[in-house]
């Protein structure tokens, strides 16, 4: 695939459902009551993935359309035993850990070559401090569950943020006895905690906690979802350093544990409002509209890492057309991605002329105000790095050819399409 340069981004943009609150609606509504009606479902690759091993375990599920689902729900302990291949989606893989450790029977849990290689020993410790009983291969995928009704709840504190590890224990705890609380280093993502809420489920929050109650059943009804902001990012991010760009980007999920990527690109200088703010099924939704102007440097720290993990190869971009050097620190976590996402985008950002060095926990980038080169670069595999690569495609003087361009189908698969679509030459 090859991306060529633009002028500008104008004009108007929605982008498909978030696929975090995609994944959990399926989820819960496959262990609630009754249907589940899903809109504005935001179907992908990892998100098909996660249909498909709800229907393994004996949920049906009836496409209403592209983005209309409705889940006939079979209870909290009512899904079959079975083998579910997760393909890609680490997200599927950690939250069906947890809640098939609360059901009767064996189920087997295994995905592709890239996901196999993502550490499931985090997931699996504390799963069995409250009684699983968990098999990893060498600490990954596959993982045998022996599912269980004799699961008590904990108090866990997790080593490492993470909003996957923490919905897994939390959705363990649906089926335990006693609360279940999960402490956190840093806020992650808590789209788990407001769907629980929504069906009905008692939670409590801390300042750095969340504890849950075992509910008697979960009843969704209906999940609204916005629009993904990881995948409204790239066009941000392009809108941002395109000179002349007028873009609005409509029903964003604007969850402040989702956004720290509008935080920093507004301490470099970034003209980006929000508004028409409303609630959507628990969740902040907003419009963006980003314009272009000139952009300086802004270092990122670990503790703000956890709320645009997913973005931080684009702020990576970013800076290297700001001026002066940005820093990012406490980022170790994207060694462990689709990708070694440290070396994949300093890999590709010095192919296409960026000054660029990568770090044990993030990069040291030098900006130059001005258009990086272009040339040829390699996803590796990984959805954020082919997207990153279009965006650079649109923002360099010459065009960028991106090496596995097919896989942002994992997220995002009408990507290019939207990106063209906006691009003014």
């Amino acid at each position: 695939m090859k991306v060529d340069p633009a002028a500008a981004l104008v004009g108007h943009a929605v982008v498909p459902g978030d696929k975090s609150v995609s994944h959990r609606g399926v989820l819960l509504g496959a262990i609630g009551e009754g249907e589940t009606r899903v809109l504005g479902f935001g179907r992908s690759a990892d998100t098909q993935s996660t249909i498909d091993a709800v229907r393994t375990l004996g949920v049906q599920v009836d496409d209403v359309a592209d983005d209309e689902l409705v889940v006939h729900g079979v209870g909290l302990r009512g899904l079959q035993p079975g083998t579910v291949a997760a393909g890609n989606a680490g997200t599927l893989l950690r939250l069906l850990t947890g809640i098939v450790a609360g059901q009767e029977g064996r189920f087997e849990l295994t995905g592709d070559e890239s996901l196999t290689l993502r550490p499931m020993g985090r997931v699996a410790e504390p799963l069995s401090r409250m009684g699983a009983r968990i098999e990893t291969t060498d600490g990954h995928a596959p993982v045998i569950v022996e599912g269980t009704c004799d699961l008590h709840g904990i108090d866990y504190t997790l080593p490492v943020a993470s909003a996957q590890v923490k919905s897994a224990i939390l959705l363990a705890g649906l089926n335990a006895e006693g609360p279940t609380t999960v402490v956190e280093p840093k806020p992650t993502r808590d789209h788990t905690e407001l769907m629980l809420e929504a069906a009905g489920v008692t939670v409590r929050r801390r300042p750095g906690s969340v504890t849950i109650e075992p509910p008697s059943a979960l009843r969704l009804g209906e999940v609204l979802v916005p629009g993904d902001f990881s995948s409204a990012a790239p066009l941000i991010v392009a809108a941002a350093l395109l000179p002349g760009s007028e873009l609005t980007i409509h029903d964003v999920n604007v969850n402040p544990r989702r956004t720290g990527l509008l935080d920093v690109l507004e301490r470099m200088g970034a003209h980006i409002t929000v508004f028409n703010r409303r609630r959507a099924g628990g969740e902040l939704v907003a419009d963006l509209e980003i314009r272009s102007v000139p952009l300086t440097a802004a270092d990122v720290g670990a503790d703000e890492v956890p709320a645009m993990v997913d973005e931080l190869p684009l702020l990576a971009l970013v800076a290297a057309h700001a001026r002066g050097t940005t820093v990012v620190r406490g980022a170790e976590e994207l060694r462990v991605k689709e990708s070694d996402r440290i070396a994949a985008v300093a890999d590709a950002l010095h192919a296409l002329g960026a000054r660029i060095k990568p770090r044990d926990d993030g990069w040291e980038v030098t900006g130059v105000p001005a258009r990086l080169r272009g040339g040829r670069m390699d996803a590796v595999g990984d959805h954020r790095i082919a997207m990153l690569g279009a965006v650079a495609g649109l923002a360099s003087r010459e065009p960028v050819e991106i090496g596995g361009a097919e896989a942002v189908s994992v997220s995002f698969p009408g990507f290019f399409d939207l990106l063209e679509s906006v691009a003014r030459r």
